[in-house]
């Protein structure tokens, strides 16, 4: 018998209601991408991605997109880690993120970890579309293997488009299979965790942010464009979502997510 994977997906559109809210007129997900509308305290809506099903396995596809349209503010976060694991069906599983933000829109992407299990085999791609004013908020953090556990192979591509134009394209391999060097000194010096934060903002084309050292192991790098990225790495999870958030907070973001809504 031959065992295949799953395949699922899930669509979210965010719509300007008229009334200085978003609107949420597709709000689709299957499988184990199951999303939820929750509370907001500020002028966005909030979604979460509640996995439903273990995964991603081995020859597993998943598929999430998101379009933000003019004048809409959404933050899409997930209720907990997504565990890449090994499974009866032979070959790599895929997620692809799509993320659609159109001028005067504005996303915040901050999933959870993702956590690539030893005998795993996963490839993530996210690319991100933005128009010339849209503001964007993307966290994306990997942790190699479980406490006392291997990783597995882990494969990332992160690319990132500001009016047809591309500011951000990379990629990292790391574990079983990986060009050698994975966990040297030039790219992980031996540690469990990597994290990438991207923030782009239509200001920045105007006043660029200056390149700097954050620390031993994180760095803040301006791109071309309205945008800039900090790369970290760290001995684990908890370590580096610390290390993410004060570079959030050193460009002003954090701060200005705290503050409460006005009350009427």
């Amino acid at each position: 018998m031959t065992v295949t994977g799953v395949r699922a997906s899930a669509r979210i559109v965010a719509r300007a209601d008229g009334r200085g809210g978003t609107a949420l007129p597709v709000l689709d997900g299957e499988g184990p991408l199951a999303l939820r509308r929750t509370r907001s305290t500020g002028p966005g809506t909030k979604v979460m991605v509640v996995g439903a099903m273990s995964g991603p396995l081995g020859g597993d596809r998943f598929t999430l997109s998101a379009r933000v349209e003019e004048g809409a503010r959404l933050h899409v976060g997930s209720a907990a880690a997504t565990l890449a694991l090994p499974g009866q069906a032979k070959g790599e599983a895929r997620y692809d993120v799509r993320l659609d933000v159109a001028d005067g829109a504005e996303l915040h992407w901050l999933p959870e970890q993702l956590i690539s299990a030893d005998g795993s085999d996963l490839r993530v791609t996210t690319r991100a579309e933005l128009g010339a004013g849209a503001r964007l908020v993307l966290r994306e953090e990997q942790v190699l293997g479980r406490t006392g556990e291997q990783p597995g192979r882990l494969t990332s591509r992160l690319t990132v488009r500001v009016a047809g134009r591309t500011v951000l394209d990379q990629e990292l391999s790391c574990g079983p299979g990986a060009p050698g060097g994975w966990d040297g000194p030039a790219v992980l010096a031996g540690c469990r965790a990597v994290g990438q934060l991207v923030v782009v903002r239509p200001e920045f084309a105007e006043s660029a942010v200056e390149a700097q050292v954050l620390g031993e192991c994180a760095a803040l790098i301006p791109l071309a464009g309205p945008a800039v990225l900090v790369s970290a790495i760290a001995p684990d999870a908890l370590r580096l979502r610390r290390l993410l958030d004060a570079a959030l907070t050193r460009l002003g973001r954090a701060e200005s997510e705290k503050r409460p809504a006005a009350r009427t």
